[in-house]
């Protein structure tokens, strides 16, 4: 979905999703969660794309990974002329 049709589904009432990300030591993706759904399947599953599109991520530090296999990473989306978290 390109952002157009997310600025599109955005203009739906909807709530600013907040959702959390596991990545593990390697940068691969264990699992995304939403803590709060935006309410509008189209932009949830827009943020879904959005997040594996980054993929790789970078594999954690040497320092990180010997006492983390993985890390949660939690934002808040806001999607107005452009997506911003929070």
């Amino acid at each position: 979905m390109g952002f157009d049709l997310v600025r599109e589904a955005a203009k739906q009432p909807h709530t600013d999703p907040m959702v959390t990300v596991a990545i593990r030591g390697d940068g691969s993706i264990e699992s995304i969660t939403f803590v709060r759904s935006s309410g509008v399947p189209a932009i949830d599953d827009a943020i879904r794309r959005i997040i594996h599109s980054q993929m790789p991520y970078l594999p954690f530090q040497p320092a990180l990974s010997r006492e983390y296999d993985v890390i949660e990473i939690r934002r808040t989306w806001h999607f107005d002329t452009a997506i911003r978290l929070y």
